[in-house]
């Protein structure tokens, strides 16, 4: 390490530790030509996730644009920002974890699609009437169906019990 004064490399680490979660380690150093103290970071290096579009166009993965996707389909309803983040850290994780280099869009927005469903019916119904394009009102309740015989499921074993 080349010291930002002097330009020699020649120095000793002074002290080491983690920091942020264990994902980075911070070393104090000194250099022993010119005595000066300085602070260098030491992270893993990450080739960048990359989504593959719908135009083969390649752009690098983006965690606010899922954010602010799920964000505008939550919008009004009773869904905490806390649980939206959540769920775009997990979306995030399994990205980093399943896929190597690229990821195509569409397994992004399969995983949104998932992730609101389990916080929020009606913000999964927005989400997929604009992610799925549909062409007319029996593609929107195709994709309604599963939904609605499963309410229907649960409210008939509800009458049941009662």
């Amino acid at each position: 390490m080349n010291c930002p004064r002097c330009k020699k490399d020649n120095d000793r680490v002074v002290d080491s530790r983690a920091s942020l979660e264990g994902s980075v380690i911070r070393r104090r150093r000194e250099c022993l030509e010119c005595c000066l103290r300085y602070t260098t970071y030491e992270r893993i290096e990450e080739t960048p996730l990359r989504v593959v579009k719908k135009s083969g166009e390649r752009v690098r993965f983006d965690r606010e644009r899922v954010l602010k996707g799920m964000l505008k389909a939550c919008e009004k309803l009773p869904v905490p920002s806390e649980a939206i983040e959540a769920a775009v850290a997990r979306i995030e994780a399994r990205c980093q974890e399943e896929f190597d280099r690229e990821v195509e869009s569409s397994v992004i927005g399969s995983m949104v699609m998932e992730e609101l469903r389990q916080l929020h019916e009606v913000a999964y119904v927005r989400f997929a009437s604009v992610y799925r394009e549909f062409k007319d009102v029996r593609e929107f309740l195709n994709e309604l169906r599963p939904m609605l015989d499963e309410r229907a499921v649960k409210g008939s074993e509800e009458q049941q019990r009662t």
